[in-house]
């Protein structure tokens, strides 16, 4: 999608540090959001960037789309090739946005990205993440890379991310979340998710449970469509698993992904049938195997090494909170379960804390510090009405008074648990580093 459009050579701001760019951007544009492509579009175009990458990979979901890259990257580093890859939000630095064969991207780069992208976009208005966006591409652009993974960050037909022509599309799941700007339904969402997909390239999804808007779209597109539990599955072996492609086990012996959670099986599976659209650049068995033991994602059933068992989930709405209910119950403990929980208050909260509600026996409410968060005691009448005793609930003034109290009041036998949103789980992991 580039043009022959090239710029004369400016002058580029190279005197901010990361912290000063990125506070800069804030201020940038009047909306934190506001999805449509004219905008960065043009700007992209300015920027007259080589190739990303030989493939370019673009996930998009409501769960699961870290994970799934981050598998991706793991494997496919692990085979030797090279691998940029760009997700969103981070947990502790931006620079964990963009990264280059494993490694987050320095300062130095990041602050020469951002300052390209000032100079080109000229008078044109981007928001923060359309910013680094661009950013994030024109650093791809100056490494040979032969693959590229793009995180769509809401939605996807509207996403900066989607301004790039994915050789494959990935859908991980589908379910409700970012009402406001995606639809308060399965069908309606499953379309602005379907928006990435391309005439001619294959799209996987992940998600077993189909919306008719997906396969219509597909339709239209000319895409090739692959479904979990259609055209490729898992069958499990204790922790082990066959990879199932038309009924047939195809890749055998693999292990559980180091992330954790049962869903995880589905995202590796999904991850595992993009590899096999993957020609150019083959893995093996063992590939995917070492791949997924080394994976990591932080912040997903992340465990804690020390004398209290903690765990951190990002997870930041039902479905997500669900997954979570059902992990934790996998893992009984002899002691206590306490909930370190914050919340974007434009959540469905009521419908978190139902799938929470019996996974904590004592909740530790806090709002983490940005101003979409939900007040704590909103959320304590939300637990209320969920039918959990106001014993149960303590409100606290930020994220890392509730993590360190929930920790001074946990024996060996309890575990911690911080959950609801990314930033509540960053917030009480500085707690540690």
């Amino acid at each position: 999608m580039n043009t022959s459009i090239t710029l004369q050579v400016g002058k580029c701001d190279n005197t901010k540090s990361l912290t000063e760019w990125l506070s800069y951007l804030e201020t940038l544009h009047p909306q934190e959001i506001e999805l449509g492509l004219e905008r960065i579009q043009a700007v992209f175009q300015r920027q007259n960037l080589c190739q990303l990458g030989y493939k370019v990979i673009v996930v998009a979901g409501t769960n699961g789309k870290g994970s799934t890259i981050a598998m991706l990257e793991s494997i496919l580093l692990n085979a030797g090739y090279s691998v940029g890859s760009y997700t969103s939000p981070h947990l502790h630095h931006y620079n964990e946005r963009v990264r280059i064969g494993g490694i987050d991207t320095d300062d130095a780069s990041l602050c020469r990205a951002l300052s390209r992208v000032e100079y080109a976009r000229g008078n044109t208005s981007l928001s923060y993440f359309e910013f680094g966006t661009l950013a994030a591409f024109d650093i791809f652009s100056r490494h040979k890379l032969d693959v590229v993974l793009l995180e769509v960050g809401l939605g996807g037909r509207l996403d900066a991310v989607n301004i790039i022509d994915a050789d494959i599309s990935v859908i991980t799941s589908i379910d409700i979340d970012h009402e406001d700007w995606l639809g308060n339904d399965r069908e309606k969402i499953g379309f602005e998710k379907a928006g990435i997909m391309r005439e001619g390239h294959t799209t996987i999804c992940g998600e077993r449970d189909v919306p008719e808007s997906i396969r219509t779209m597909a339709k239209q597109t000319g895409a090739e469509l692959l479904v979990l539990g259609e055209d490729f599955d898992i069958k499990r072996h204790g922790d082990e698993w066959d990879w199932i492609e038309h009924g047939k086990p195809t890749v055998t012996g693999l292990v559980k992904p180091a992330l954790g959670a049962g869903c995880q099986y589905d995202n590796a599976a999904t991850a595992v049938a993009v590899l096999q659209q993957l020609i150019d650049y083959p893995v093996d068995s063992f590939d995917i195997v070492e791949g997924l033991e080394l994976v990591e994602c932080p912040g997903r059933f992340e465990h804690s090494n020390d004398e209290i068992n903690c765990v951190f989930d990002v997870a930041h709405n039902p479905a997500s909170a669900a997954v979570l209910a059902e992990t934790l119950s996998q893992e009984p403990i002899s002691g206590q379960t306490r909930l370190v929980f914050g919340v974007m208050a434009d959540k469905d909260i009521q419908q978190i804390v139902s799938f929470l509600s019996e996974s904590a026996t004592q909740w530790y409410l806090a709002a983490p510090n940005i101003p979409r968060a939900a007040e704590p005691a909103m959320v304590k009448d939300v637990c209320i009405s969920n039918g959990i005793s106001a014993e149960k609930l303590a409100c606290f003034s930020s994220v890392q008074e509730a993590f360190l109290q929930a920790r001074k009041d946990s024996t060996t036998n309890d575990r911690v648990v911080v959950c609801g949103s990314f930033y509540t789980v960053a917030e009480a992991m500085a707690q540690q580093l």
